[in-house]
């Protein structure tokens, strides 16, 4: 493939999670994966600043879509329940895509670099969900526990998702990790 043909950007980040899988993202240098890729560094830098944004770079998309769920919900809905809402919105993105998300989780959890920079992005969406909700009339601290919470919902759904033997959809584990937590809360 010549360097001028379309889908250079996920050409890349194909190209990226391959080696990394194949090597570790340590071992991996920006000109190995333009060169996987059939392109130049040049070319890996006009669409990624670095190496690691290749396996963030869909972050600020779901992170809006999960907001503009949680926004969107009835107006009657519990803040919790906007925030079921967001979650069934996002566990949309993540179908045909089980593969991929496993791939991707295994590089972030071999290495401590990416693992903080997964926590950073847990730590914005929490932010911008508590945001969310406050526009909703929630008051403080209820936005920002319900913030939190979802994130934890989503992080736990995620990563059971992820497992190899997993069948379910990330939906249904959304729903059974939300629905886990309000049994946890209600004490019984």
């Amino acid at each position: 493939m010549g360097r001028w043909e379309p889908n250079a950007r996920e050409r890349l980040a194909t190209a990226a999670l391959e080696l990394y899988g194949e090597r570790g993202y340590e071992q991996t240098t920006v000109a190995e994966i333009a060169k996987r890729a059939g392109l130049t560094e040049r070319t890996f830098f006009r669409h990624y600043a670095d190496k690691r944004e290749v396996l963030f770079d869909g972050s600020s998309a779901l992170q809006e879509l999960f907001v503009n769920a949680v926004a969107e919900a009835p107006r009657s809905a519990a803040p919790i329940d906007a925030v079921a809402a967001g979650l069934e919105a996002v566990s949309a993105v993540f179908i045909g895509r089980h593969g991929h998300a496993r791939r991707r989780h295994a590089v972030i959890v071999a290495n401590a670099v990416l693992q903080e920079r997964e926590l950073i992005k847990l730590a914005s969406l929490s932010a911008a969900l508590a945001d969310a909700l406050r526009r909703r009339g929630v008051p403080e601290p209820a936005a920002s526990l319900t913030a939190e919470a979802g994130v934890a919902v989503f992080k736990i759904g995620f990563e059971r998702w992820v497992e190899a033997a997993e069948e379910r959809t990330m939906a249904q584990l959304m729903r059974e990790s939300l629905e886990e937590l309000k049994a946890v809360t209600a004490g019984g």
